[in-house]
């Protein structure tokens, strides 16, 4: 089974970055807009049960913070996707850090950590360069509480489910 980590930002930020998503991300449809914590890979039963240990107590171990989304970016052209980025991404970084260690730690990383909410995705060089050039000029201000970490398991259908939430609980 393939499973994942992601926080979920408010009602009105996933609002906002759905009435984009819709015509612009592939994915649309196979789960809510988020922001990946750990990338999605398959797990054997053991792997699973030592993932969901480490969550609790990594949730244990920190506190609900807030993240503000002020613009909207690019990481053409290394890749062909659109997203909202944050004003400051340290809050995040930190979580991925904290969760991304013992039995979860990453073997070798693909590209640095950018926590972000994709908008668009799988586009042409051109589509991107006319969604680019026209979103950015949008005004973005939208502000978040993260106070879970999701365990995001797969569908064979390739819809993503909640498998478990942990709850930030440190005071």
């Amino acid at each position: 089974m393939k499973y994942g980590i992601a926080v979920f930002p408010d009602k009105k930020v996933q609002e906002a970055a759905d009435r984009l998503r819709i015509r612009h991300d592939p994915h649309h449809a196979l789960i809510p807009a988020h922001m990946t914590v750990r990338e999605a890979e398959p797990w054997a039963e053991e792997k699973l049960s030592a993932a969901i240990t480490h969550l609790e107590a990594v949730s244990n171990a920190l506190s609900p913070f807030t993240i503000t989304f002020n613009r909207v970016s690019s990481f053409f052209p290394v890749s062909h996707v659109l997203y909202m980025a944050l004003e400051d991404p340290s809050p995040m970084v930190r979580l991925h850090q904290s969760i991304c260690t013992g039995p979860l730690a990453l073997e070798a990383q693909r590209y640095v950590y950018t926590p972000h909410v994709t908008l668009a995705q799988q586009l042409t060089a051109d589509e991107i360069y006319d969604l680019y050039s026209n979103w950015r000029l949008n005004k973005v201000n939208l502000t978040s509480t993260i106070d879970r970490i999701i365990l995001l398991q797969q569908s064979e259908k390739g819809t993503w489910k909640e498998h478990r939430t942990f709850e930030l609980k440190k005071p």
